[in-house]
């Protein structure tokens, strides 16, 4: 097995870093930039950062934040919001990003995903989505958690694969904020629907979720954002944790 990844999430409305719970009651947090260069320098494997509010003000990602927060970054960088054509993609990757996450853009051009991978390559787009259970089902949301598609989850998540998305990012609603563990079952569902790498999200509270998580063959990683903004869990001493509990662990010490 692979070393798994810890993943910290910098959720950036109107220039800044916030947090909430079941995508709402968002709350300001930290400026991105400092973070950023924490988790830089904090034995993160990668970071993700995410305008949340882009696609819902239909309105271009902040390019300067992500610019300075690229700056401030040696390890692999996603970002998302408001992704809806190759030439965002082309934008965002000439602002520093490494990897680009697409969500409700690709649910308004299902073809977006299949374009990007030829032109980019799988590696360089991930495809993240929104999932929340409706009437017992896994269904895919949009605009930041606002609208249920209608779609089934397992299906647009195949369908994704198929088309090119190098990873998955399942951002699990019924959990997001709670901090009462990751959504096992919906990520089991996953595995068996796709064998590319999955990243988790949503639901992280303490170290040992994660230790629960990585029992799960199919989850690459695990990414998470208020226990780390909180400076609750250290990411350093979680991967020494994780790794004395027989995870693989990529460990650069200071």
């Amino acid at each position: 097995m692979l070393n798994r990844r810890i993943i910290p999430c910098l959720d950036v409305r109107n220039g800044r870093v916030v947090k909430g719970v079941n995508f709402e009651g968002l709350r300001d947090v930290d400026d991105p930039v400092a973070l950023a260069k924490y988790y830089n320098d904090s034995g993160a494997d990668e970071l993700v950062f995410y305008d949340i509010t882009a696609s819902a003000e239909g309105r271009p990602l902040f390019a300067d934040a992500l610019r300075a927060v690229a700056s401030q970054v040696f390890i692999p960088l996603t970002v998302g919001g408001s992704i809806n054509t190759l030439d965002d993609f082309d934008r965002v990757l000439k602002c520093g990003a490494d990897k680009v996450s697409v969500n409700s853009g690709a649910i308004r051009d299902p073809g977006l995903v299949a374009r990007a991978a030829r032109r980019y390559g799988d590696q360089c787009v991930v495809l993240s989505v929104d999932v929340r259970r409706v009437d017992g089902a896994y269904r895919v949301f949009a605009r930041g958690g606002r609208d249920d598609t209608g779609l089934d989850a397992l299906e647009w998540i195949r369908r994704g694969a198929d088309n090119g998305a190098g990873e998955v990012v399942v951002n699990s609603i019924d959990t997001d904020g709670v901090r009462g563990g990751f959504d096992l079952p919906l990520l089991e569902a996953v595995g068996r629907a796709v064998s590319i790498p999955i990243i988790a999200s949503g639901g992280a509270g303490k170290a040992e979720d994660f230790l629960d998580l990585f029992q799960l063959p199919c989850v690459d990683a695990g990414l998470a954002a208020s226990i780390f903004h909180s400076r609750e869990v250290d990411i350093r001493g979680l991967k020494r944790y994780l790794r004395q509990n027989g995870v693989s662990m990529r460990i650069v010490e200071e």
